[in-house]
């Protein structure tokens, strides 16, 4: 402490006048300025800068100005996002645009309207075009503070939240705007979050649109009940009248009806209409846009429902064709009608056949298409008003023994012939060990005659030595996306599902010989000259299309699907599921591919139906009056070359009955075709045994296995 006032002091001066020390006795004994020191009644603190100087370099800081700028950049990038999201999620000319799919007319090829499905809409109305007392229907009712506010109202929101708290009716408090905002760009839920997002958008679209434009949008897309979007469609529905010339009274109902539409619509319910309306007029009265005595004086308006649809807005046909009707309409709000490939004579033919079809409490699907993929006709279960489910499209269902049709032209397209041999013989070795329907095998078939018989041992064969990969990939080509296992023997007998919309395109894939084959309800425009070059459809070789043709023509001729024989050339197939759950038969004749499905919904055994018992007679019933035969004669039989044991065909019932020719009795019975002479009565050998010696069946056939699980 002495040493502060000392001669050699470190600052190398002399004493500090009395009172200062440290940093401030140093400067200011340079000064000399002793004078503070003799004023004893003045306070050097109060000499510090104010609140304001400090708050003043506060600011001048660096530091402050540092997070300064970081703040106001956060801030741009904030509402540039934000900027940005509703760019791209709320764009303007989305308002402009219908908020539910509109109306679309589906018509039949030669232009019979079939069915109607969509929103009703009508074109969009103009403020400066409707009366004051429409306008002010709604603006009274919905949000009378239109005009006044930024899209978000406080007071309106203020009043709500008082009224739901204090137990008075309850309000939401949305104005116009939100609930333009709601309707065009949210979804229904109820969230703070989505409450949010709802005032954002709401002053989006007040900083770009005008207070018209915004009215003029919501009267266009609001929803009216009764299937109606819009003012003017709505005045339309409900008083065969532009919304122009509304009167008083009607413009009320109409506005009354935004609160709930489907509960308050007239056509349903015109008694809480009018009690809804009763609340519209004490609103204007309340606004100001009317007396008492001229509410007093508005009675309810009588309702003009002129326009009524009697078309269906939906059929198994028009369910199916829609998801691609809407992506070729243009949008907008006006009502449009598309034209589809279905033909109406051939639905009614598909209608009748399956009506008179003595099918008990089973179900029944049928497609017809042009081999091309274009349908024609579409059964998708017995009554569409009790069940919409479409078993022609929406079923994943085994195609059985159908299958066997893409194992038999993989096998062609390997090399193999219609004639090569291929064992018959029951499997003993292995776990899979498929067995023929009837229990009846023998030493070795060709390929013709396996098909025709439809063998599944023979089948299972020819996967196996084919390979499932080859099989599977020409599965794929011909269009069928189901899922496939691979390395599964029992899919060669059908058992991984898909639809008959899928097999049926298969078929037609075949009949064409040009695949994959797409179904549409649309007529397919001609392949380009691009298409041609880069995107070419799929075929076979001519001579292995005759050899499928050939084996296909075969299974009708003489094998299982004799019941679909045409006097004309037809060429199909039938397909049996284990257990006679499912029941098919798929073929082509002309210009028709024509694909039959029988079954029941809950998977249960059918009873006394197999692929070629009632499927074929479908098939064929309806084959004939499409092409124009009718019922007619049975035509006369030909003896056939081979004999035929129908391996997947439960009883004889559904075979056709003997014949008899030139003293010679052709007889069908559980174990096929025999040929016996008057005279000598013997049996014939059949012609795949050894020369001079018949055929013996296996002593014991394999064990029966359980049923393969369907492929998902």
């Amino acid at each position: 402490m002495a040493r502060r006032g000392s001669g050699d002091d470190w600052t190398g001066h002399g004493a500090a006048p009395v009172g200062h020390s440290g940093y401030y006795s140093t400067r200011e004994s340079m000064l000399e300025d002793p004078w503070d020191g003799d004023d004893t009644d003045f306070d050097y603190r109060s000499t510090g800068p104010g609140i304001g100087q400090r708050a003043l370099d506060i600011l001048r800081s660096h530091e402050t100005r540092y997070w300064a700028v970081r703040a106001v950049a956060a801030f741009a990038l904030l509402l540039i996002l934000i900027v940005a999201w509703l760019t791209i999620t709320a764009p303007l000319s989305k308002s402009l645009e219908p908020i539910a799919p509109p109306q679309v007319t589906l018509l039949a090829a030669d232009g019979t309207p079939i069915a109607r499905n969509g929103a009703v809409y009508d074109e969009p109305v103009e403020i400066d075009r409707l009366p004051d007392h429409v306008v002010d229907a709604f603006l009274a009712t919905e949000d009378r503070r239109f005009y006044d506010h930024w899209g978000v109202d406080p007071r309106g929101l203020a009043r709500a939240t008082w009224n739901n708290m204090t137990g008075g009716p309850t309000q939401g408090g949305s104005t116009i705007t939100q609930q333009l905002a709601k309707f065009t760009f949210l979804t229904p839920e109820q969230s703070l979050s989505r409450k949010a997002r709802e005032m954002l958008i709401a002053f989006w679209l007040e900083t770009w649109l005008t207070k018209d434009e915004i009215l003029e949008r919501y009267l266009s897309n609001a929803y009216f009940g009764d299937n109606t979007y819009g003012l003017r469609a709505a005045s339309l529905h409900y008083f065969y009248r532009q919304p122009e010339k509304l009167t008083p009274s009607q413009a009320a109902m109409l506005a009354g009806l935004l609160k709930a539409p489907s509960a308050y619509a007239p056509s349903q319910h015109y008694d809480r209409a009018v009690d809804r309306m009763q609340a519209v007029k004490a609103s204007l009265v309340s606004a100001g846009f009317m007396t008492s005595e001229e509410a007093e004086a508005m009675q309810p308006p009588k309702l003009d429902m002129r326009l009524t649809n009697d078309l269906p807005t939906g059929t198994y046909f028009a369910d199916w064709a829609l998801p691609e009707a809407r992506d070729r309409t243009s949008p907008g709000y006006a009502l449009q009608a598309l034209t589809t490939t279905l033909d109406a004579r051939l639905q009614g033919i598909a209608s009748d056949v399956i009506a008179k079809a003595p099918l008990g409490d089973a179900q029944a699907a049928l497609v017809a298409m042009r081999p091309n993929g274009e349908v024609v006709a579409m059964i998708g279960g017995k009554d569409y008003s009790k069940s919409a489910f479409n078993r022609a499209t929406q079923a994943q269902r085994q195609p059985g023994s159908t299958f066997k049709t893409i194992v038999y032209l993989a096998a062609l397209k390997d090399g193999y012939q219609p004639d090569d041999p291929v064992s018959n013989r029951p499997f003993t070795e292995g776990s899979y060990r498929p067995e023929n329907y009837d229990g009846k095998y023998s030493d070795f078939l060709t390929l013709e005659q396996a098909f025709a018989r439809s063998s599944n041992v023979a089948a299972v064969r020819m996967f196996n030595e084919v390979g499932s990969g080859k099989v599977i990939d020409l599965a794929r080509d011909l269009g069928i996306t189901s899922p496939i296992p691979r390395g599964d023997p029992s899919v060669a007998l059908g058992t991984a599902g898909m639809s008959l919309m899928e097999l049926t395109a298969a078929y037609a894939g075949i009949a064409g010989n040009s695949y994959p084959v797409r179904p549409t309800a649309f007529l397919r425009e001609p392949r380009g000259l691009w298409d041609s070059i880069f995107n070419a459809p799929r075929s076979t070789s001519n001579s292995t299309h005759r050899e499928i043709e050939q084996l296909l023509r075969a299974a009708v001729n003489e094998g299982t699907g004799r019941n679909a024989r045409l006097p004309g050339v037809n060429f199909g197939k039938t397909g049996t599921t284990q257990n006679n759950r499912d029941a098919l038969f798929v073929g082509y004749a002309g210009d028709l591919v024509v694909g039959v499905w029988i079954g029941n919904d809950d998977n249960t055994p059918l009873k006394g139906i197999s692929g070629g018992g009632l499927p074929a007679k479908i098939w064929k019933s309806f084959m004939l009056r499409a092409q124009g035969i009718g019922p007619g004669e049975p035509t006369r039989r030909q003896s056939p070359t081979a004999p035929v044991q129908p391996l997947d065909v439960p009883d004889a019932s559904d075979i056709p009955a003997p014949v008899a020719e030139d003293n010679v009795e052709i007889t069908t019975d559980a174990s096929g075709i025999t040929i016996r002479e008057e005279t000598p009565d013997r049996e014939a050998p059949p012609i795949d045994a050894p020369p001079g010696e018949p055929r013996a069946a296996p002593p014991l056939p394999a064990a029966r296995e359980t049923e393969a699980a369907p492929a998902n």
